[in-house]
């Protein structure tokens, strides 16, 4: 009763719009309240989750993907794609699936991704023929490959939670976030044939070479960040540091950076960063709570006395995810789900870093996806598109991802294959 209560009060808040954070952190404070628990306890638990070592890394890539931004890198990326494929048919469908390829490996956010890479892309399809539910669909639904393929934000959050190595969480992430990205340019091929007025561009080797240039030094930085940790020469938060300086070092070499720009991606990192850490300590103390209340235990029981099946529980968790996902922030479902489905995943048999690749990639869904969709408004808003022409655009992209989610789910052995062979 005391948990049904709880989730009824946490649901009106979200349905009246209060933000995630605060609608956690209320009810849970007056549960604290009404238990006779102190005040002390609520503030060490908070404190904790916000103090985790591994979450120091969570601000350095926030700044390193605000940083590549700024620094014009997505513009660039952008020309260089489209300049390599200017003979190939839809071109700049598979230029924006290429572009948020190449921009992930700095970013690591969906909505940096869909915000950096809209203002450039959908104004562009849209001008060269391209209908707008295309461009902003393609566009919003390549930008999920940010949250999993490396350096993810997402999964540094669950490594840290789940105590597991960020380094083969990061290694495991590429493979999926590769076939989402082949999976992608299928769908564009496919829609692309059916639009008899997109035409084939005309080759410029000038501006090939030219734009070759522009992307060479910040095409680096994923050697370096990736390399350094994949390669065990870094730890994920010092490979962040060091790929903030590599960029600011473009920046600087490149004249793309000045010093009103770094000012205003350190603004953007201390207010991204401070709303992350806000859902992780409030949902930290939810957690605390459930975990009080024996949820975890009862859900254990619930799941064995369904089935034994692990592949039927990675079914579960899926299916968990991709409705939480439609309704809470990504960094708040983690934070809340993990430490519950850690314990029944062990039980089961099933690798944790397996089951970290199943919850991310089935949680990007949910950014698509009404009534949140953080994804859907962002794009919605920089192309100045509605909200529903934008998630209509969406649907068909969606469906590599959901291919992607039943195959890990049927074989999430398969993702160890590259933490295996780098030793991770």
């Amino acid at each position: 009763m005391i948990l049904a209560i709880l989730g009824l009060a946490i649901a009106l808040l979200l349905v009246l719009r209060v933000p995630v954070a605060f609608a956690f952190l209320g009810p849970s404070l007056v549960y604290m309240a009404l238990e006779g628990q102190s005040s002390g306890t609520a503030l060490r638990t908070v404190t904790n989750a916000a103090a985790s070592f591994p979450l120091l890394a969570v601000p350095l890539f926030v700044f390193l993907g605000s940083l590549a931004n700024r620094a014009g890198i997505a513009e660039r990326l952008f020309r260089f794609a489209l300049a390599a494929l200017a003979r190939v048919r839809g071109n700049l469908g598979y230029v924006a699936v290429g572009t948020s390829v190449g921009f992930s490996w700095m970013s690591g956010s969906a909505v940096a991704d869909a915000a950096a890479l809209g203002k450039v892309q959908i104004p562009a399809m849209v001008k060269a023929g391209y209908g707008r539910r295309f461009a902003t669909g393609v566009s919003a639904s390549s930008s999920l490959i940010a949250p999993v393929m490396p350096p993810s934000i997402p999964a540094v959050i669950f490594s840290g939670l789940a105590a597991v190595s960020t380094g083969a969480l990061f290694a495991a992430s590429v493979i999926p976030a590769l076939l989402m990205a082949v999976g992608l340019c299928i769908v564009v091929f496919v829609l692309v044939r059916r639009n008899p007025n997109i035409r084939r561009g005309v080759f410029d080797r000038t501006e090939l070479i030219a734009s070759t240039k522009g992307v060479i030094l910040p095409m680096l930085a994923p050697f370096i960040i990736l390399g350094g940790i994949l390669g065990g020469v870094f730890t994920p938060t010092e490979a962040a540091a060091v790929g903030v300086v590599y960029i600011i070092l473009v920046g600087v070499v490149q004249r793309s950076l000045n010093l009103r720009d770094f000012l205003k991606a350190v603004l953007e990192t201390v207010t991204t960063t401070a709303g992350i850490m806000l859902i992780v300590a409030s949902a930290s103390l939810l957690g605390y709570i459930l975990a009080r209340e024996r949820l975890p235990q009862m859900l254990t029981e619930f799941v064995f006395s369904i089935t034994s099946n692990p592949t039927m529980f990675l079914a579960l968790a899926a299916v968990l995810m991709l409705i939480l996902g439609t309704v809470i922030d990504a960094t708040a479902i983690l934070v809340l789900t993990v430490p519950i489905l850690m314990p029944i995943a062990l039980d089961f048999g099933v690798d944790p870093i397996a089951l970290g690749v199943l919850l991310i990639v089935s949680l990007m869904i949910g950014l698509l996806t009404p009534p949140v969709g953080t994804v859907l408004f962002v794009t919605a808003s920089v192309s100045r598109t509605r909200v529903g022409e934008v998630f209509r655009g969406s649907l068909p992209f969606l469906i590599p991802s959901v291919v992607i989610c039943i195959l890990l789910v049927l074989f999430p052995g398969a993702v160890m294959w590259l933490p295996g062979v780098l030793g991770l």
